[in-house]
């Protein structure tokens, strides 16, 4: 199958290659139940030599720079109790933690997790998060720009592969918000 978005090989419906998904990945796929069919969530093979985000276009396209985006960890403080939340926001901004993020998650502090709290609390490689298969629980913050694509490019949960999932789809995740102004130039 042809790729929506990018210079990509070939797609996978991702219900059609759960073995090449890691283990919270896969189940997310397997028990999927948004408006949008598990089918048009599409896995695409990729070289984790190229995943940074601006090799990453250079090689799969350079359209892909405005239709991808980032999923980080953050951490919300209030009297001593931490809470993590999952943000996605397309890869030309950055998290707005000390605004958005940090009054909606109602923290007194807000930062981005540790590498180490971020892969060990989300069984998904540094590099790689997706907001697909995230622990139960989690608020899913996505910036509203990111909802109205038509695809995104997102992690896989490991730095070798992306998934390719409809707007729509992010914004209907376990716990997904979407919030204007998540992501700042």
């Amino acid at each position: 199958m042809r790729a929506p978005i990018g210079d990509f090989d070939t797609a996978t419906p991702a219900p059609d290659c759960l073995d090449d998904l890691i283990a919270p990945v896969a189940d997310a796929v397997r028990h999927w139940q948004g408006a949008v069919p598990a089918d048009r969530i599409l896995y695409v093979e990729t070289d984790p030599r190229w995943a940074d985000t601006a090799v990453f276009v250079e090689h799969y396209g350079r359209g892909l720079l405005e239709q991808s985006a980032n999923c980080v960890v953050v951490a919300g403080r209030r009297g001593g109790e931490t809470s993590l939340a999952a943000c996605l926001v397309l890869s030309t901004t950055r998290v707005d933690v000390n605004g958005v993020v940090r009054r909606h998650l109602g923290a007194r502090k807000a930062s981005f997790a540790s590498m180490d709290t971020a892969t060990g609390e989300t069984g998904m490689e540094y590099g790689g998060i997706t907001p697909v298969g995230l622990p139960a629980g989690w608020p899913v913050l996505v910036d509203s720009a990111v909802a109205d694509l038509p695809y995104v490019l997102v992690g896989s949960g490991r730095r070798r592969g992306k998934l390719l999932v409809p707007g729509k789809a992010l914004a209907e995740l376990p716990g997904a918000v979407v919030l204007e102004g998540l992501g700042t130039a």
